[in-house]
């Protein structure tokens, strides 16, 4: 019997570590947390607060389902009999907690205690942690506690009031409302912007001297001799400008070439990598952190058996090791020569609140473990999120990016007012591509200035005169901001230092789940539910609506992780006025139905009164708006016919997964569990019906041909042929 026993939370992270420690070890799973706070008793809050000043202490019970128990009772009888525990759960505020439950549940004598840590499960990182074990992390325990009472305390106060003034079933959440603020005070800022009309003139001009008709296009930037940008704000002020310089001749006078470097991003954080994985390879967070969970505990790479392929992927630090950077480099040097090797090594500091920087970036373990070089190892998902991770962290140590950025000035002469109208054409030529020679990092901006034409530039040298051939008159409209999309909302979230990046991927699902918030185009809009609920917050109970109150609780937990207080005081300070407001929001009158309803474009066949969106157990659903009188109700529609009997295609909901199957069930069993669009398939020349498959490509239902599709067509569900 082996007198050491190790305890991690995942089976694959323990076969992994099984076998860079030899048979001398028992390694077991405890499969998450094997506890919970309590939820029986009086007021089931699991928290028993008394005292002044208040003292808050944690009821908690063992989680009574059959596998639990099982695991629980094998860990007791273990431990009990191995001469050392090694607890080796994750290395942050929830694997320290997962340690300290085992610890309490299994009654496990402290005094043969040791406590592990890795950032990834590599042969050499494991042996190194269990050479230098330490204490349970009393401190990092108590920050846990502190979370999970403070959202207890809100989840469970405040939520039922939300039952009795908003509706059943809502909730509160200290991250969760707060998000959903954030999504609705955008929308706000959306409806009452007003668009402000501009104009833009562009010039076709055409070098005199050419002998290939070189047209190129230049846009009119300002006027000689009047500060400030140039604004045309109506159709009439574009014309005079026309008249101005009709019969005006033009010549080049200022040309300029400025070179420009641009730095490779840093490693991936918790929160880059769901941005990332959102914006390229159209993954949801939780999604993206499955997947890099899987990477992190390990994959059965051939011969090498178990392998960890990333480091621990809840951090939020941009450190990486010297033994990771001096990897990256020779790999480097090898693969694309010294001339992409960066002269010393690139180090990246995080300027969000918070940063724990005694933790690495996510990058790989080794950059050797190229991703064609395990693809075979790897499903399709997997791959993917290892490539970016890879590339990611390689091009971070490699060179800037160097453009030649070319500016070009066409200016009028004798126009007849006299002024001097500058018209300009720009682009940038790359000069060296360094890290751009294996990743480009995604951007929620689409304009930029170093991805310019600058191979289309006409060859003009200053003083040469050019030929205005045509002019361009386009009136345009300023635009309002941008919903939010997964990753913007996961990077404003960021930005004010709420939440943490292991709960994004959970918040940003949740509030669609509860459905504050839905999907249009790829981006977030509130439902009339969300924004009557973070109304009712704001209005009763403000301080956890307030982004500077959140963060500075976020502040206090990490306070409490560092020692520098305990949570007592933090939740103190907390539990008071909340529950003062409970009191007053107690008093509020209830919102009228008509106002969490969302409008549907469908008449009841019924009595002909509007049907309205509701939501319930099963997700959204259309109602009759006279209910209780009608009570007609069916499944909400997407808009697309079934391809088997064109009946309406439905969104369902079965066990939280959702799926979409035609309305005329059971006669008609079509399903699929991906939301489809309707769009015709030139392969098989069907009305067609495709289902995302990967990446901006989708699979015709009939056919099963693969149809390339862009990001645009797929937002706007264009009715054109698709190539296969």
């Amino acid at each position: 019997m082996p007198k050491k026993l190790v305890i991690v939370e995942s089976p694959t992270k323990a076969r992994t570590i099984g076998r860079f420690l030899g048979n001398q070890y028992e390694v077991m799973a405890s499969m998450g947390h094997v506890r919970d706070l309590s939820q029986s008793g009086k007021d089931k809050l699991g928290i028993d607060i008394q005292g002044d000043p208040l003292e808050f202490k944690p009821k908690y019970r063992t989680l009574s389902d059959k596998a639990n128990k099982k695991t629980v009772s094998d860990i007791t009888e273990l431990a009990k009999q191995a001469d050392v525990v090694y607890l080796a759960t994750d290395a942050d505020r929830e694997g320290e907690a997962i340690s300290w439950h085992l610890l309490e549940v299994a009654k496990i004598n402290q005094s043969k205690v040791k406590r592990v840590i890795f950032h990834e499960i590599t042969k050499n990182a494991v042996q190194e942690a269990f050479e230098s074990p330490r204490e349970l992390d009393q401190h990092l325990v108590d920050a846990y506690q502190a979370r999970i009472m403070l959202d207890k305390i809100i989840g469970f106060k405040g939520s039922p009031i939300l039952w009795k003034k908003v509706k059943s079933g809502s909730s509160v959440g200290r991250v969760q409302s707060i998000s959903v603020k954030l999504v609705v005070d955008l929308e706000e800022k959306i409806e009452v912007f007003k668009p402000v009309e501009y104009w833009n003139i562009e010039g076709e001009f055409l070098k005199s001297d050419s002998q290939k008709n070189e047209k190129f296009t230049a846009k009119l930037i300002g006027i000689s001799g009047q500060d400030g940008k140039l604004s045309i704000q109506n159709e009439e002020s574009a014309n005079r400008i026309i008249q101005d310089i009709e019969g005006c001749s033009y010549r080049s006078e200022k040309i300029q070439t400025e070179e420009k470097h641009r730095k490779p991003a840093p490693p991936f954080i918790t929160s880059t990598l769901q941005q990332e994985s959102s914006r390229k390879l159209r993954m949801s967070p939780s999604q993206a952190m499955r997947i890099a969970q899987q990477l992190y505990e390990g994959i059965e790479i051939g011969s090498e058996g178990q392998v960890g392929l990333i480091t621990y992927m809840r951090t939020d630090s941009t450190n990486v090791s010297n033994s990771a950077l001096e990897e990256t480099s020779k790999y480097i040097l090898e693969k694309f020569g010294e001339k992409y090797v960066s002269k010393s090594y690139r180090r990246y500091s995080k300027k969000v609140v918070g940063a724990q920087e005694a933790h690495e970036a996510i990058r790989p373990t080794s950059v050797f473990h190229t991703p064609n070089s395990i693809k075979s190892y790897l499903n399709s998902e997997q791959f993917r999120v290892y490539d970016l991770i890879w590339k990611r962290m390689v091009a971070s140590q490699m060179p800037d990016a160097i453009f030649d950025y070319k500016t070009i000035d066409i200016v009028s002469k004798d126009s007849h007012s006299g002024d001097k109208y500058i018209f300009q054409i720009s682009g940038s030529k790359i000069k060296f591509d360094g890290f751009r020679a294996i990743y480009i990092e995604g951007t929620d901006d689409e304009s930029d200035s170093l991805n310019g034409k600058g191979d289309d530039l006409p060859n003009l040298h200053e003083g040469e005169f050019v030929e205005c051939v045509d002019k361009i008159l386009e009136q345009n409209f300023t635009k309002p901001p941008s919903r939010f999309s997964e990753a913007s909302l996961i990077k404003a979230l960021e930005k004010e230092g709420i939440g943490r990046p292991s709960t994004y991927a959970t918040i940003v699902k949740t509030i669609q789940e509860r459905d504050y918030v839905i999907k249009e185009k790829g981006r977030f809009v509130p439902t009339k539910l969300g924004r009557q609920v973070t109304y009712f917050l704001k209005e009763y109970i403000p301080n956890i609506m307030d982004v500077k109150f959140t963060t500075k609780i976020e502040k206090q937990l990490d306070e409490i992780a560092d020692g520098l207080t305990g949570y007592n005081p933090v939740l103190g300070k907390f539990y008071t006025p909340f529950t003062k407001d409970l009191d007053n929001a107690e008093t509020a009158p209830r919102i009228a139905r008509s106002l969490l309803d969302d409008e549907s474009e469908y008449v009841c066949e019924k009595c002909e009164r509007p049907m309205v969106i509701k939501t319930g157990r099963n997700g959204r659903f259309l109602a009759c708006s006279g209910f209780p009188e009608c009570k007609n109700a069916k499944s909400l529609p997407i808009g697309i016919d079934c391809p088997e009997c064109k009946n309406s295609i439905v969104e369902r909901k079965y066990k939280g997964k959702v799926f979409y199957a035609c309305n005329g069930y059971p006669q008609c069993e079509f399903t699929v569990d991906k939301k489809p669009i309707s769009k015709p398939c030139e392969e098989c020349d069907s009305g067609g019906l495709l289902i995302p498959y990967r990446r901006d490509t989708f699979q015709c239902i009939s056919c099963k041909s693969i149809c390339e599709i862009s990001p645009d067509e797929i937002e706007e569900n264009k009715s054109t042929t698709i190539k296969a």
